[in-house]
């Protein structure tokens, strides 16, 4: 578990799956991944994020309000599904609920995790990637130091020829740039 001055990040329990699910099936959530999320994909994701702590010590953390104790998204650390330039390669990631956007949290809690994979975990490069037209993560990347070339940004091979969003920026950054 790791605090910060107004969140909570903490490993998944049961009752995080409704929130979860709703937060996956919402369209302003969901404006750059894919596709909404039903009920069984959304445990299903839920289920690849535990399995993730459980065998490589770390993970995406449910995001947990301090004020209300409100389950508000996840952030953390995990190793891509898939190949690509940049790998091996741990990246940040963050999904929060569109009532909790403009607030600072996913900077926050991003900071957080940051803090965990270049102190406890002992990693050297950390990285993150989204559509090119996604500037609030993009603003979150740069919030917390991280930097882009346009020479790393790639195709994502997990989508199809043709779909508007398989285009990706990638950032970085390293454990020196935050010493």
């Amino acid at each position: 578990m790791i605090e910060t001055e107004r969140l909570i990040l903490r490993r998944w329990r049961a009752e995080d799956r409704v929130p979860f699910a709703a937060l996956n099936a919402s369209a302003e959530v969901c404006e750059f991944l894919p596709k909404r999320l039903t009920r069984e994909e959304s445990d299903g994701l839920a289920d690849r994020i535990d399995d993730h702590f459980e065998g490589r010590g770390f993970g995406l953390f449910a995001v947990e309000r301090q004020d209300t104790g409100a389950f508000i998204g996840f952030t953390g650390l995990a190793v891509p599904r898939f190949e690509a330039p940049f790998m091996p390669a741990v990246e940040i990631g963050w999904r929060l609920d569109h009532a909790h956007w403009g607030k600072g949290f996913a900077t926050e809690a991003a900071r957080a995790a940051l803090a965990h994979g270049f102190g406890p975990l002992g990693l050297t490069e950390i990285v993150s990637f989204t559509v090119p037209d996604n500037v609030r993560s993009r603003g979150v990347m740069e919030k917390i130091g991280m930097h882009h070339d346009p020479a790393d940004d790639f195709d994502h091979p997990m989508l199809e020829l043709g779909n508007p969003l398989r285009r990706h920026v990638l950032y970085r950054i390293s454990r020196k740039e935050t010493a």
